[in-house]
């Protein structure tokens, strides 16, 4: 075991969409420090439904980060603060230690740092969803839509073209009895999700059938209740989360990706406007830079919380909608959309978090 002490000013623990994110993100508000320039990098509104291969995003926001910035292997076990400093302290799988100034959590839905913040268990819908890709060669004649099938209220197929050649599909049906982590055999899942949707039409089993082996996922459906985010602390001196380590919440929105996308403009935005001339900016005392920080992540927080709080339980009560086998609950959640979120309104999808 090694016990090499590494010091750093801002470390990002996880290497997804929101990590690399938010690494992209504060490298661009870096550069603009060292130049005594302004960011202008914007959010976009989006009208309609896009989908993305995640492994295709990933990839684009690596390729942009500097040369070195990206450690892989690196598994943090524990989190505490500095005696000192009161600054983290991470430590490492291999033995070694890490003390940052700034540590933002952006590992998903096992975090290390949300447990080390006290934030409550994830729950878990009595649902698994087999994800997979669909390729035609020759191309498909499919709609640049969003389409989901319900079968008996509790029962749902969907699918969404990439581009012309390219289609993600899904199937989501309760499946409680069964471990969910048995088994990641591709023809495992294949014979499950052929077997959901036998009585389907030739168009959709014929989908499934033929889609890319590799692609296939088996998943069990987890999300942070709504009210553990009303509840829940997402900060401790400066520590914070972001993506599925504060928000997890169901698919049925289709936001997971871009709510991750919007906390790292959010949480990089505050960190440049409380200190516009970095970390060094001034050469300020520990106590004033703590300081700063601290006000920083408090009001990336406020910002946050009402944002993913209202996509939290929109996508709870969708969820509720489709699995739920009482039609009591299926009907109450369909009445609480209604009333509170118009219905099928994309209303969400249009949501613009600020410039960078």
């Amino acid at each position: 075991m090694r016990s090499e002490e590494e010091h750093h000013d801002i470390v990002i623990v996880g290497g997804g969409i929101c990590g690399l994110a938010t690494a992209l993100a504060l490298h661009r508000i870096q550069e603009a420090w060292h130049h005594k320039s302004t960011v202008q990098v914007k959010s976009s509104r989006v009208e309609d439904f896009r989908c993305l291969k995640r492994t295709d995003l990933i990839q684009v926001l690596f390729d942009n980060l500097p040369a070195g910035s990206v450690r892989l292997g690196c598994q943090i076990v524990a989190v505490e603060g500095d005696s000192s400093t009161s600054f983290p302290i991470l430590y490492v799988h291999d033995g070694s230690i890490i003390k940052a100034k700034v540590l933002i959590g952006c590992d998903g839905s096992n975090s290390i740092i949300s447990k080390s913040l006290g934030l409550g268990a994830l729950n878990s819908l009595p649902n698994c969803v087999i994800r997979g890709l669909t390729n035609y060669p020759n191309g498909h004649d499919l709609e640049r839509c969003f389409l989901r099938n319900l079968d008996n209220g509790y029962m749902a197929f969907g699918r969404i073209p990439i581009d012309d050649k390219l289609v993600h599909w899904f199937v989501d049906w309760p499946y409680p009895d069964r471990d969910t982590d048995a088994s990641k055999d591709p023809k495992f899942i294949m014979e499950l999700a052929m077997q959901q949707i036998k009585d389907y039409p030739a168009e959709m089993i014929e989908m499934v059938e033929s889609s890319n082996p590799s692609s296939l996922n088996l998943t069990r459906i987890r999300y942070r209740s709504p009210w553990h985010l009303v509840f829940g602390n997402f900060r401790r001196g400066t520590m914070t989360v972001a993506g599925d380590a504060m928000h997890m919440m169901g698919p049925f929105l289709g936001q997971g990706g871009c709510v991750a996308l919007e906390d790292a403009v959010v949480l990089a935005r505050n960190l440049a406007e409380a200190m516009p001339m970095g970390l060094e900016g001034g050469r300020v005392g520990d106590g004033e830079l703590k300081k700063r920080i601290e006000a920083a992540f408090e009001n990336y927080v406020k910002e946050r919380k009402p944002r993913v709080l209202r996509l939290a339980m929109q996508s709870m009560l969708v969820g509720m909608l489709i699995s739920s086998p009482s039609k009591i609950k299926r009907l109450l959640s369909l009445a609480l959309l209604v009333v509170f979120f118009g219905g099928a309104s994309l209303s969400y999808t249009r949501y613009d978090c600020g410039p960078l």
